[in-house]
């Protein structure tokens, strides 16, 4: 049978609707980007250039809507949270702005957020990775959300600033940043609203080290509070989510079989070894490549074999980075290559793998399917390039909600805590104090309190029927403990 041919025992009529169901699920997939103007654009050129919401297709919001409750059935932790927390309404007048991925999972904690008394204004931090359906559930819902799937960088920046520029009825006090982009923007272009912010949350290994560089600077004068290191994101979301997600983004991309591939994974913190550790129960060879001494031995004693990226650059068939640094990657690698080597990201930032490098008239650029293009040399050599370099997992495939509710509880967490915290538990600068010891103003950007940590993994055990140990009142003495926690002292390394 041809393409858009009659099966057998098919009429016409039948013929008719199975060809418009396959229209109509094309029309709402997210994976599949619109051609033409950017959304921003036509609102701009229909006389809105502040609009309550831009998003591809609001249309989608029904279809994003059945996503969002799908989401919601696997994400107890932050559904639990929203349903002991919605009657005292902790984030009463708080008004965040959110800069993170946009897909099913985040409309989750948007929605809880709300639901906990915030108002909130939101924009996309990574141009791939926004599901466009739930982006328009969210605006249907009047949420004010700025991100459609493949926005441009003018696009990109528009957005956030549609965030974090205060009106007469938007004076943000929070912000949730995933990237740093956020706070970077509103620091740079509305510097004195910045200065009323009450505390930024930062999930991110390229957002934090920002942070720490505007802190040492003494740029920073507001409360941070540094996510990414908690214990419920750096085990749990960079560590088991990156474990699954990788490999589903690969399947999808690239149908790629596992067995017997050669592999390199840049990078062995807690992304590199989830990356490690599913690539080596599928069947590759996986070597590792790190500047840390111990995370060096540590993929050594895991039985990974830990060379420079040049020792294995012309035999390896996958390439995956995992630093969080820039250039890791470079067009003399790329040129190195293997014929068909795939070459992603899991890295937050996207300057991990030198795209731009690879932006030459010699070099012929092909997209094969959505996030997948080949790039291919003069002598027909051709690289698989995911996602233009940004993160794999989320423009490439889906994440685990599961583990995304453990982080954003722990999001969530982390904006109660510095909203209603007493002036004088997390410290603000100012001008006079900026002027301190460099090395003392990294005290502006905290990590979560402990007892906090334990309480977003304790809203999850229910999950799995798991039942705690209680301490004795002689265990708890014998060890110094209180018998509800903190169980480990900060320096505790799990």
């Amino acid at each position: 049978m041809s393409k858009g041919g009659i099966l057998k025992g098919e009429t016409k009529q039948s013929v008719k609707k199975r060809h418009s169901l396959i229209s109509t699920k094309s029309e709402w997939s997210s994976s599949d980007e619109d051609e033409g103007a950017q959304p921003h654009e036509k609102a701009i050129a229909a006389g809105q250039p502040n609009p309550p919401y831009c998003v591809r297709n609001i249309e989608q919001n029904a279809f994003g809507r059945r996503e969002i409750e799908i989401a919601e059935q696997e994400m107890p932790g932050i559904m639990a949270l929203r349903a002991r927390a919605k009657d005292d309404k902790p984030l009463k007048d708080a008004k965040i702005v959110g800069c993170t991925h946009i897909n099913a999972q985040t409309a989750v904690l948007i929605e809880t957020l709300a639901a906990l008394g915030a108002t909130v204004r939101w924009a996309a931090c990574n141009i791939y990775s926004t599901q466009n359906e739930v982006a328009a559930a969210l605006a249907h819902a009047g949420y004010a959300i700025f991100a459609w799937r493949g926005e441009s960088e003018e696009a990109f920046w528009w957005c956030i600033d549609q965030c974090c520029t205060p009106t007469a009825t938007w004076q943000p006090n929070m912000i949730l940043d995933d990237g740093g982009d956020a706070t970077h923007l509103m620091l740079k272009k509305h510097g004195a609203a910045f200065k009323n912010i009450k505390g930024i949350v930062e999930e991110s290994v390229t957002g934090v080290h920002r942070l720490y560089q505007l802190s040492k600077a003494g740029k920073l004068c507001v409360p941070a509070m540094n996510v990414n290191d908690s214990v419920t994101k750096t085990k749990f979301d960079n560590l088991y989510s990156c474990r699954e997600s990788i490999i589903d983004a690969l399947k999808r991309s690239t149908d790629l079989m596992f067995g017997g591939k050669q592999s390199v994974v840049c990078g062995y913190g807690e992304v590199g070894k989830g990356c490690c550790q599913a690539l080596k129960a599928l069947g590759c060879v996986v070597y590792v490549t790190e500047i840390d001494p111990i995370c060096a031995l540590q993929a050594a004693m895991d039985g990974f074999r830990v060379v420079k990226l040049n020792e294995v650059i012309r035999q390896v068939d996958i390439v995956i980075t995992a630093t969080g640094n820039k250039g890791v990657v470079t067009r003399e690698h790329m040129e190195r290559m293997k014929n068909g080597c795939v070459v992603c990201n899991m890295g937050h930032s996207n300057t991990e793998i030198d795209v731009y490098a690879l932006k030459t008239p010699d070099l012929l650029w092909e997209r094969v399917r959505s996030q997948v293009d080949h790039i291919i040399w003069p002598n027909g050599k051709r690289i698989v390039l995911l996602a233009e370099g940004r993160l794999a997992n989320l423009c490439c495939s889906s994440l685990p909600s599961f583990v995304v509710s453990v982080t954003a509880a722990t999001q969530a967490l982390a904006l109660i805590e510095l909203y209603n915290a007493p002036n004088q538990r997390y410290k603000r600068w100012t001008r006079d104090q900026s002027r301190r010891d460099p090395e003392t103003r990294e005290a502006d950007v905290y990590l979560l309190p402990k007892k906090m940590d334990e309480y977003v993994a304790s809203l999850h055990l229910p999950t799995f029927d798991a039942h705690l140990t209680e301490l004795t009142d002689e265990q708890a003495k014998y060890l110094g403990l209180n018998k509800v926690g903190p169980f480990k002292p900060n320096y505790y390394r799990y």
